[in-house]
């Protein structure tokens, strides 16, 4: 990838996908052991999805990657509508998935079936969107757009700095990428591996 803004773009995408992999490695764990999970673990990783992923990464492909596209080939505007929708749906899916997981929380064993079926369909259909976009839309961006699209874009994804994509993570979310990285399993954070 020539350009910082495709290398953000899958730099967060690997992150996304090993945090939803850890979330389903985790709730599988404490399924065969018989426990259950860190509720306050899981609730700050749909927090950082819902912080990163759903209001910044998908905000900057919709409204600033997706349109540059558009104005140069109308090629793909059938996949740019489903992956537009996918981000517009995403904000209701996480809350969803967030209360899933407080009805387990609050409910306990009766709920955990569904929660984890709700997990796994939402880190099913993000694997599906993240897929899409890198195979499909990434190349036709690097292969369509000009120099000042670039410039452009490289400018505002730099501006991301998602902390589990290397960066250090601001004051005000310290605190949660610590619990985070403490939670997932090694070598993924800092919590024993099993």
């Amino acid at each position: 990838m020539s350009h910082a803004a495709l290398r953000v773009i899958h730099d967060e995408h690997a992150a996304l996908a090993a945090m939803l992999r850890s979330i389903l490695l985790l709730l599988s764990q404490h399924r065969r052991e018989g426990t259950l999970p860190d509720f306050a673990a899981l609730r700050a990783m749909l927090f950082y999805m819902d912080e990163f992923p759903e209001q910044r990464h998908h905000l900057k492909e919709s409204q600033l990657l997706f349109p540059k596209l558009r104005l140069r080939t109308a090629e793909a505007n059938h996949v740019l509508d489903r992956l537009d929708q996918e981000h517009a749906r995403g904000e209701r899916a996480i809350r969803d998935l967030e209360h899933a997981l407080l009805g387990f929380e609050m409910m306990g064993e009766p709920r955990r079936e569904a929660f984890e079926q709700a997990a796994q369909q939402y880190a099913d259909f993000y694997f599906q969107h993240m897929s899409l976009e890198e195979k499909q839309i990434m190349p036709l961006a690097e292969k369509l757009l000009t120099a000042q699209d670039w410039a452009e874009l490289d400018e505002a994804f730099a501006a991301n700095r998602d902390p589990l994509t290397g960066h250090e993570p601001d004051d005000d979310y310290r605190a949660l990428f610590s619990r985070i990285v403490n939670a997932l399993p090694a070598p993924l954070g800092l919590g024993a591996a099993h």
